[in-house]
């Protein structure tokens, strides 16, 4: 009975370390980089619009960025919250590198030249495997 004991213990350690494995190899390795944004008081829509074409313009100027999303389907604030973040703009960079090589590039400043004088609060998260 003890050695079946160990026997089914060692199996079932096994499996899971493959399970693990698996999943671990399948994860990919891009990065997710999320951002949730207040407008400036005054910001039209047609602002706003432009600022969201321009993320949506950002993969085929900057190759680390793959994909962008811009539809936000719901915000959620955290209650008492003041400033209201109305928008999500989601890019997906290739990898680690290509967020970090991202920051100060030529996309960067074309597409900040349109998000940043409408933006009147941010939160960023990134997120990866």
């Amino acid at each position: 009975m003890k050695k079946l004991f160990t026997l089914l213990l060692a199996a079932a350690l096994l499996s899971i370390g493959a399970a693990s494995a698996a999943a671990s190899a399948t994860a990919p390795k891009s990065v997710i980089h999320v951002v949730t944004v207040a407008w400036k008081d005054g910001t039209t829509p047609e602002q706003i619009q432009a600022a969201l074409d321009g993320a949506q313009a950002l993969p085929a100027a900057y190759p680390g960025i793959t994909r962008v999303w811009t539809k936000a389907i719901k915000v959620q604030n955290a209650p008492g919250t003041t400033v209201k973040r109305t928008h999500i703009i989601v890019m997906e960079f290739a990898d680690e590198k290509a967020l970090a090589d991202y920051s100060g590039s030529d996309a960067q400043k074309a597409w900040y030249k349109l998000y940043t004088p409408i933006r009147g609060q941010s939160t960023t998260h990134d997120i990866t495997n």
